[in-house]
């Protein structure tokens, strides 16, 4: 590697680390609170605006990930063509399917503009998709399936690298959240089901998921009822 393609790497690995950062830390509830207390009529429009926001910003760390991919670091080749493809294929199908199981106007932030919503905790309520009673985030395994199934430059395996560890610090963060928001429910949900990677021994049956979502629904009646 000439001395230009380092840094290419350097400066690929510190995009990675400023974009994940950032956020981070607009994601985070100490940043949505500020804003709430400081700007209240931008939180409707938040995020909304951390989303177009985070799609800007990663275009230019896939250009630099992808406009020249060379040297090659390994290419599937036959039957392991195929598998990679394969799974890659059912990651797509996975994540298709499980958006029926999320409220993307939430998501995309179009409801909090339409209802004109100022609160900072996010309003969809606690539920589990069948994809979620074998692994708590699915849309992270589902990518950790298709960065990992891909042919490999030196750029594409440094992106995949930064990409897996924001998964799993993302992934931390996102549950520091939802502790907050849940508390011991999903605290009993995270002891029975991994985080990241699906394991045959551990996963929720259709009648221990009712029973959970039973229960944080009776924890929530609690709450509204105590003075």
């Amino acid at each position: 590697m000439t001395e230009s393609s380092w840094r290419d790497l350097v400066l690929l690995s510190l995009c990675w680390i400023g974009y994940f950062a950032l956020h981070s830390a607009l994601a985070s509830l100490v940043v949505k609170r500020q804003v709430a207390a400081g700007w209240p009529n931008l939180m409707p429009y938040y995020r909304l605006l951390f989303n177009i926001l985070a799609s800007l910003l990663i275009l230019p760390i896939l250009w630099l990930t992808y406009h020249d991919p060379e040297p090659t670091l390994w290419r599937w080749q036959r039957i392991a063509a195929w598998l990679a493809n394969g799974l890659a294929l059912a990651a797509i199908l996975g994540f298709w399917l499980s958006l029926k199981s999320y409220d993307m106007q939430e998501f995309l932030g179009l409801r909090q503009l339409q209802l004109q919503v100022r609160k900072v905790e996010d309003q969809e309520h606690f539920h589990l998709s069948p994809f979620h009673r074998f692994v708590r985030h699915p849309w992270y395994f589902f990518g950790l399936v298709l960065v990992w199934t891909r042919d490999m430059s030196v750029t594409t395996l440094v992106s995949s690298v930064f990409i897996t560890l924001y998964f799993v610090a993302g992934s931390w963060l996102e549950e520091q959240k939802l502790l907050v928001y849940h508390g011991d429910v999903y605290r009993r949900y995270m002891a029975r089901v991994p985080g990241l990677i699906p394991l045959p021994w551990k996963y929720l049956t259709a009648e221990e998921t009712e029973v959970l979502l039973e229960q944080n629904i009776n924890a929530g009646i609690k709450e509204a009822g105590s003075p």
